[in-house]
């Protein structure tokens, strides 16, 4: 990878880790929320063998707007990361307006409509989430909560199949481990 394209992927690192400096992750070990986000890039990395830098700055991205809209807008993804970047990170951003339970059918709606590369962002964060939900699931989750989620995360990602058969194979083996 050229040096410009590793230092774009480290500037969104530093900014995601900024954004989201007080956020936490739901599970019982309450993790930085930063390690879902890498975690999500890493997947995205090898599904795209490292070739998608835009990918892979959006999947560092992906929860900005949605998550810290009091302090990151629109046009600071623009300005830092371009169109390409924020158009991804818009494709995979729920309006957090809405109830829960029309933000999740929307997700589902949706999810066939988004781009090939929002496809598989999409696959790759809720497959980091299920793997969340396997190793440290937040404490008051009942094993019918964590099965409705991982039914529903199945149907979104039933409606992103087809663009990349590495991560879905990930979601597939990490779907299939959820047994509660």
């Amino acid at each position: 990878m050229k040096p410009k394209k590793v230092l774009q992927i480290v500037r969104a690192l530093d900014f995601a880790a900024w954004a989201h400096s007080s956020q936490r992750r739901k599970g019982g070990a309450r993790e930085p929320y930063v390690n879902h986000l890498t975690e999500v890039a890493r997947l995205v990395a090898q599904a795209t063998g490292g070739n998608d830098e835009k990918l892979i700055i959006a999947a560092l991205l992906h929860d900005v707007l949605e998550d810290q809209s009091l302090h990151v807008t629109d046009e600071m993804l623009l300005e830092n990361f371009g169109e390409r970047v924020a158009k991804i990170v818009r494709e995979v951003t729920d309006d957090k307006s809405l109830p829960k339970a029309e933000r999740k059918r929307l997700q589902v709606l949706h999810a066939p409509h988004l781009s090939r590369r929002a496809r598989i962002l999409k696959i790759a964060d809720k497959a980091a989430n299920l793997n969340s939900i396997l190793q440290t699931p937040p404490k008051d989750w009942s094993a019918t909560r964590k099965r409705e989620y991982f039914a529903w995360a199945a149907e979104v990602v039933a409606g992103c199949r087809g663009v990349n058969a590495w991560i879905e194979a990930v979601f597939d083996e990490r779907l299939g481990l959820g047994q509660f």
